[in-house]
């Protein structure tokens, strides 16, 4: 049995475990030992920093760049549609079920096993450091972020998260926005010209209809959507005002302050205020080795427009990893055993052409 395929068998029944393993969000202490006993059993040594476990390679050498591989090990919280049980390791028909199998334990159980794989490796052009990382899925204080000024300073970066193992070579960033449109409170029984709820409309259609005029070749459009509103108390009171949510997806064309800014001079609204800058799009050139690496295995490329922790990184970063991005946060969550068999050996495959 080959170094890799003992590796693949050993990562396989780590993400078994993990998914058994509850690890919500901030709530990720039981994983991370499960990822600190991995790191022991293949004696490599490791640094705990909260809920993120990292290493770095044994040769590991100041004088050259650094190459971040990471994955995060919390999840969402299963949803109500789930018929099977999200924290039960199941194997059906070559599919491993279970919660966070997919996004994005089976990202980081083949990130782990490809870090093992090149641990020792001496001669290496780039150093590796690996980061097992915390808090993803709510973009939590305690997570990668955090770990930048901790960790040796990266000059490229693969996040794993489920791309098919496709190249997603550039990422929508996000800005959440609180806005609200005002009106003259009043009794419904008599005529208001200037209801809060009524003049919320022509905004709605302002924000449906409104095109940013830089598109990305990558990653289209900056696409505006509002997923909340609410407003009033009762059935006979015209409320004060209408209070919307709107989930921005920024393209690699504007800077989320730029977006901000725009928004605050135009949107047709009394008042909106961004409650975070810090989700930025990024992206890696595609003329960069490691995605020329990519596309001579076979790999497409395209742009993504899902979040991870690839926001947080002011390096070029690829995104890169087994499983399915529709899969995703859905009921009776699965990754293809196949699936991170074959994600082990590209990933493999991609370092060794540019290691």
């Amino acid at each position: 049995m080959s170094d890799l395929t003992k590796l693949t068998t050993s990562a396989i029944n780590l993400l078994k475990q993990l998914i058994e393993t509850p690890s919500f969000s901030s709530e990720e202490d039981q994983t991370a030992l499960l990822i600190e006993n991995w790191f022991t059993q293949h004696q490599i040594p490791f640094t705990r920093t909260n809920n993120n476990v990292w290493a770095t390679n044994a040769h590991f050498d100041a004088s050259k760049p650094t190459l971040l591989l990471n994955s995060h090990h919390d999840t969402v919280k299963p949803n109500a549609a789930y018929t099977k049980d999200p924290f039960k390791a199941i194997v059906e028909e070559g599919k491993l079920y279970g919660l966070g199998s997919n996004d994005a334990g089976g990202c980081l159980v083949s990130l782990l096993a490809t870090f093992a794989y090149f641990y020792k490796s001496k001669h290496l052009k780039y150093n590796i450091v690996i980061v097992a990382s915390a808090e993803e899925e709510s973009s939590g204080d305690n997570g990668l972020n955090s770990m930048l000024s901790v960790i040796p300073k990266v000059d490229v970066a693969i996040v794993g998260e489920p791309t098919l193992m496709n190249l997603a070579v550039a990422e929508k960033g996000l800005v959440v926005f609180d806005a609200v449109v005002t009106g003259t409170p009043g009794h419904a029984a008599h005529p208001n010209p200037d209801n809060a709820i009524y003049n919320t409309i022509e905004v709605l259609k302002w924000f449906e209809n409104y095109k940013f005029e830089k598109s990305s070749e990558a990653l289209g459009d900056v696409k505006m959507t509002v997923t909340q509103i609410y407003a009033g108390k009762q059935h006979n009171a015209i409320p004060a005002q209408v209070n919307l949510v709107i989930d921005v997806r920024v393209n690699d064309k504007y800077t989320n302050k730029e977006i901000a800014n725009f928004l605050k001079a135009n949107a047709p609204c009394n008042h909106i205020e961004a409650r975070s800058l810090k989700l930025n799009s990024s992206s890696i050139p595609i003329n960069h080795e490691l995605v020329k690496a990519g596309i001579a295995l076979g790999r497409t490329t395209y742009g993504s427009p899902t979040l991870s922790d690839q926001a947080c990184l002011s390096c070029p970063s690829l995104k890169l990893g087994p499983g399915d991005s529709t899969r995703s946060h859905s009921a009776n969550e699965f990754i293809y055993l196949e699936e991170i068999e074959t994600g082990i050996k590209i990933y493999t495959q991609l370092l060794q052409n540019i290691l």
